[in-house]
């Protein structure tokens, strides 16, 4: 049931860290793999991985922050493909300052990107994967869907959003066939987050998750896969938390 031959997926953040771990799963599972981001250079070299699995792929660029950009990509892959089955969100941007001294123009952009960049990418591809009669979207969520740490209201207030958004889409579209799920990774050293990890903070991070590690991504794809495949079919509205046992330790922030 966790077979996604024939599925088209496209990730959306595919090119780097949790959407690339996840791009590349969904291909070994099968699956034709679109992986966009804003950096053509970073989209070709990822296609280039993608085709050396077997995925058939196209090389097109996007923002989240651009909805023009996103209805392209839809687009282009319905054109070529024909349909849509699996949509992954894991663009994000973060930027670790103290709430008082966070600008407004910061905390907008972060609100841009991570939610409604999420939003818009849902709006497009669902709409149609709904008239399709079937789709399964998964949003990348986080701790921060659930709990505070310092400095990063921002990125916090977003993916408590987008935790929100997920279980609104699915109580909307479960009916017509297209399930809404969401992964909350614990803490997964990428290109965001790789230098607070080498810092004292991280070891006193590090020191919270019971598993006394780190994830790997590769760890995410498993949870992907399943929210992808035939195997989630009354699974929707979902918050998948995986973490080390960061969260059920209930350690403060």
């Amino acid at each position: 049931m966790s077979n996604l031959k024939g599925k088209i997926a496209v990730v959306i953040g595919g090119t780097q860290g949790i959407g690339r771990a996840i791009a590349l799963g969904l291909a070994e599972a099968g699956a034709n793999v679109i992986a966009s981001s804003r950096s053509a250079e970073a989209v070709s070299e990822m296609a280039a991985e993608l085709e050396s699995r077997g995925s058939k792929t196209l090389r097109i660029v996007s923002d989240v922050a651009d909805r023009n950009s996103l209805q392209i990509l839809h687009d282009a892959v319905l054109a070529e493909f024909g349909h849509i089955d699996i949509l992954v969100n894991s663009a994000g941007i973060t930027k670790r300052i103290p709430t008082l001294d966070c600008p407004e123009e910061t905390w907008t952009n972060i609100m841009d990107v991570n939610l409604n960049g999420t939003l818009r990418a849902c709006q497009i591809f669902g709409k149609s994967m709904l008239a399709r009669g079937t789709g399964r979207i998964i949003n990348i969520a986080s701790l921060s869907t659930f709990v505070a740490f310092r400095d990063v209201a921002a990125y916090g207030a977003s993916k408590a959003a987008v935790g929100a958004l997920t279980r609104s889409l699915a109580v909307e579209w479960s009916a017509s066939g297209v399930l809404v799920n969401a992964i909350a990774p614990g803490i997964f050293p990428t290109s965001l987050n790789r230098n607070l990890l080498d810092s004292p903070r991280g070891q006193e991070l590090l020191h919270r998750v019971p598993m006394q590690r780190f994830g790997l991504v590769e760890e995410l794809v498993s949870t992907a896969i399943y929210l992808a495949s035939d195997a989630s079919s009354y699974t929707t509205g979902q918050i998948i938390i995986v973490d080390g046992g960061q969260l059920a330790s209930g350690v403060n922030q």
